[in-house]
């Protein structure tokens, strides 16, 4: 199958060679020329025969300017597939105006890291039956074998929601082994942590890929030392809490994950300064000073 793949950084260009491999014809466009099969966007338009369909992996800041800059080039019959971090709530709105041009709309959410060329990608698809049907050859091809690693999660935002809810998880589970991680690292018993860590990672009920991937960051620096603390997030960890506020839906862990990532963006905590000075206040307890 044809399929054109717009972004081909470190998401995109690895998915661009594991559909190459899969044997489907990938024509991408990058800024980058290096990167880049043809010129424009334009050029990779008039690559594709019609109907044609369009990926789009991009930062979600561009990526309404690339959907409509597609939007121009392409027509009736065609496919826009966003497989970008957007938020849900800007699929709708996409969808309505690419279908006033007989143009499909398709949201993706995709993991899978730059791991996924060799492991493959899971992928949260929204969009309506008869363009996710017509995609089916280039999920498959991305996707791990075997059942799992693909949903039809519902109709166009529910690919987005499904990854935004998977994302605010994420940040829940990685937060969980980095507490036990610092846990054991300040006990006067546990002598290898990154041995304990090594040891869960079969015949436990603790066992993920995660696990693993701290592990591996072990062997590379056993007390993680060549690191800072300093956390970003991606945008997709407030959407989950903002949504659970809507919802009225107690997302006690996954809030407490992103409020932690903004406590490690903190050399010196102000709210803490605070309640230091309280317990002084109230209690006269001890205080440190710089």
């Amino acid at each position: 199958m044809q399929l054109g793949l717009v972004g081909l950084g470190r998401m995109g260009g690895n998915m661009r060679e594991r559909l190459r491999a899969a044997g489907h014809e990938v024509v991408g466009f990058d800024h980058n020329a290096q990167l880049s099969d043809v010129a424009t966007i334009a050029d990779l338009a008039d690559k594709l025969e019609s109907p044609r369909a369009v990926w789009v992996m991009v930062p979600a800041g561009v990526t309404d300017a690339t959907i409509d800059e597609l939007a121009g080039v392409l027509g009736a019959g065609d496919i826009i597939i966003d497989g970008g971090n957007s938020r849900f709530s800007d699929d709708a709105p996409r969808a309505e105006r690419l279908n006033e041009l007989g143009i499909g709309y398709i949201d993706v959410g995709v993991s899978g890291g730059v791991w996924g060329r060799q492991n493959g990608y899971g992928l949260m698809v929204g969009g309506a039956q008869e363009h996710v049907d017509r995609l089916m050859p280039i999920f498959n091809a991305l996707k791990p074998e075997g059942e799992f690693g693909f949903v039809h999660a519902g109709p166009v935002g529910a690919g987005h929601y499904s990854k935004m809810v998977h994302n605010g998880i994420e940040y829940g589970l990685m937060h969980a082994y980095a507490e036990g991680y610092e846990l054991m690292a300040a006990s006067e018993l546990v002598t290898n942590v990154p041995g304990v860590i090594k040891s869960w990672r079969e015949g436990t009920v603790v066992r993920s890929w995660l696990l693993d991937l701290l592990d591996r960051a072990l062997d590379e620096d056993p007390e993680l030392a060549d690191l800072s603390g300093y956390t970003e997030d991606t945008g997709e960890g407030r959407w989950t809490v903002d949504e659970a506020v809507r919802l009225a839906v107690p997302l006690n862990v996954i809030t407490a994950s992103l409020f932690a990532r903004f406590a490690s963006r903190q050399d010196d905590s102000p709210a803490m300064k605070a309640v230091a000075a309280l317990r002084q206040q109230f209690g006269g307890h001890a205080v440190h000073k710089r």
